[in-house]
């Protein structure tokens, strides 16, 4: 089997994931989540927000780990403020991406990777991606093993 060309591997460890769930779906939900954070100077890393059959958004975000405590203060005060239903974390997780300049052109690189990370019993907690990126959140005591995977199912520069 022919290995698909990708740009190359991203891996970011020492992150933490937080969770906001159950907020009413409106505006400024994001807005009021990421701008508490940017205002205390705390980098947000990855993202990704979803909206239940019951018209309740979902929002998980990645920061890093020496931030948890601060961010979960932050989110305590936005909680009310956006009537989320719960916060909850996991700290100790990291991401790690694959990216190329033609992935928007090219179908079966996601599920390719996903396959890559359950064969080697890899749990995705979250998945965002771009353009030209696909980037997923696992726990960190398994990103050697997904890097390496992933290094030898993809066709590297």
């Amino acid at each position: 089997m022919t290995k698909i060309k990708i740009g190359g591997i991203i891996q970011n460890a020492n992150l933490a994931e937080v969770c906001m769930l159950g907020i009413p779906d409106r505006p400024g939900t994001a807005a009021a989540i990421l701008g508490a954070l940017g205002k205390t100077r705390i980098n947000v890393q990855f993202i990704v927000q979803c909206v239940d059959k019951s018209n309740r958004d979902h929002v998980a975000f990645c920061v890093h780990q020496e931030h948890l405590d601060a961010t979960l203060k932050i989110m305590d005060d936005v909680k009310a403020k956006i009537e989320a239903e719960s916060v909850s974390s996991r700290p100790n997780v990291a991401i790690v991406s694959i990216f190329g300049p033609d992935f928007r052109e090219r179908p079966g690189i996601a599920g390719a990777m996903f396959e890559v990370l359950a064969a080697q019993g890899i749990n995705i907690l979250a998945i965002s991606t771009s353009i030209s990126t696909i980037s997923c959140v696992i726990d960190s005591e398994r990103l050697e093993d997904a890097v390496a995977a992933l290094k030898e199912a993809f066709d590297l520069p």
